[in-house]
């Protein structure tokens, strides 16, 4: 797996700079299967903004309805079909990015343990 990294910048309205960070992940053939196989298409890799809890009834509904609206969630799917992330600044954009690598590197490290399922793996310890 690769993980495929773009930096972008437009400007926004009022002349403020809009940061957009395009990723996507390069996967082999064997990668997608056991993405399949495992049906791991849908794991969370990056979310934005958790959602809060607390309120009544009709507070939780109305949240619960603006964070499926609003919110960006990055999952393996997403990265396989690529997704863009904007950003207010420099600084959310490099954090948004160090997560996703953070992800992609754990996300890695379970395809890898998929892919050793039904056989043996020699672990040479010092």
């Amino acid at each position: 797996m690769k993980l495929l990294l773009r930096r972008n910048q437009r400007d926004g309205m009022l002349g403020k700079v809009v940061f957009t960070l395009s990723v996507r992940a390069d996967l082999t053939a064997e990668e997608r299967e056991h993405i399949r196989k495992y049906k791991l298409g849908n794991v969370l890799l990056y979310e934005k903004k958790p959602l809060k809890e607390g309120g009544n009834e009709y507070q939780k509904l109305g949240r619960f309805i603006a964070y499926s609206v609003l919110n960006l969630t990055i999952t393996v799917n997403n990265l396989d079909e690529g997704k863009s992330v904007e950003c207010e600044d420099i600084l959310e954009m490099l954090a948004v990015e160090d997560q996703i690598r953070e992800a992609a590197q754990t996300f890695k490290a379970i395809l890898t343990a998929a892919a050793t399922f039904g056989g043996e793996e020699v672990v040479e310890l010092a």
